[in-house]
């Protein structure tokens, strides 16, 4: 079977609604522990304003100490042209700095306003224009589709006003489009549909995907990506995340679940379970409470034990 990547995104978007401090020093441990366990693109801090996501604060910190691992790609979110300009000054000076800024547009209009101040069509347009000063400035710039699933304001979500923004920021060349499912509410049969039409209407595209595992859909839904075709999927170690703009959306879906998942059906993850194991195990002692992830608590696969 094709082998699939896992993009780790529990240092950003697994800490970003967390009301437990993670120091920089915490940051920096979890995604040191993350790429001992295998991890080759992770989604490492937000050039947000910190008022607005006080645990993001210290994105250009966090980045100045980041491991200069050359198999590791380091992704900075972004949801606007002064994000851009923070992420791009992480480069300055011969510095590594990010290597790929991830914007974001959300599918409805209240949603997108409420999180980042922008209907669709002036997030369409900031991301655009974003993606080409992006090109310009020989920074990767990819495109993430919030709320594609539905949308905690507006409920529904059209399949078809998803695959019409897709499309015009596919204009703009994106390194790759994500579709996520920000609140959980997704289901196999809508990942299938949504892919097949994405890929019908931008062929060569990337695709990616980020589920949350609100309604404990998450797992089914990364496979149904995964047979879908998708190259890449989103997961946070221990399942932590959340949008602290969407009411009662939950983590992302866990880690070391989507990867348990995919490495019984022999499908190659390049990611040591026991290692992300572990780290949950970490993180537990920062958080001071169990992780949700179910492999965490239960464990891999059990090994055969001689019989008494």
């Amino acid at each position: 079977m094709r082998p699939v990547t896992i993009l780790e995104v529990g240092p950003r978007d697994g800490l970003q609604n967390e009301k437990v401090e993670f120091s920089t020093e915490a940051k920096l441990n979890l995604i040191n522990r993350a790429i001992a366990a295998g991890a080759t693109r992770m989604e490492v801090c937000s050039f947000v304003h910190p008022k607005r996501v006080p645990q993001m604060a210290d994105a250009e910190a966090v980045v100045a100490a980041l491991p200069d691992n050359k198999a590791v790609q380091y992704i900075g979110l972004i949801l606007n042209k002064r994000g851009y300009l923070r992420a791009l000054e992480t480069r300055e000076n011969g510095k590594r700095g990010v290597d790929q800024v991830g914007a974001v547009v959300i599918a409805t209009d209240t949603f997108g306003q409420k999180n980042q101040g922008q209907t669709i069509e002036e997030g369409i347009a900031e991301t655009s224009d974003i993606l080409r000063l992006a090109r310009q400035d020989g920074m990767s710039a990819q495109v993430t589709l919030s709320a594609a699933f539905g949308c905690p304001f507006e409920g529904e979500v059209p399949l078809d006003r998803v695959v019409d923004i897709a499309k015009r920021l596919a204009e703009a060349e994106p390194a790759e489009i994500c579709v996520a499912d920000t609140i959980g509410a997704g289901i196999p049969s809508e990942v299938t549909d949504l892919l097949g039409k994405l890929k019908d209407e931008i062929p060569g595209m990337p695709l990616r995907v980020h589920f949350h595992d609100t309604r404990h859909t998450g797992v089914a839904n990364a496979w149904a990506a995964y047979e879908a075709g998708v190259e890449t999927i989103d997961a946070s170690m221990g399942g932590l995340g959340g949008c602290p703009f969407a009411p009662k959306a939950t983590g992302n879906v866990a880690t070391e679940d989507v990867v348990y998942m995919l490495e019984r059906a022999g499908v190659d993850t390049g990611i040591d379970l026991d290692l992300l194991i572990e780290g949950a195990d970490w993180l537990q002692t920062i958080l001071g409470r169990k992780t949700v992830a179910a492999v965490s608590q239960a464990g891999g696969f059990p090994t055969a034990t001689a019989a008494e």
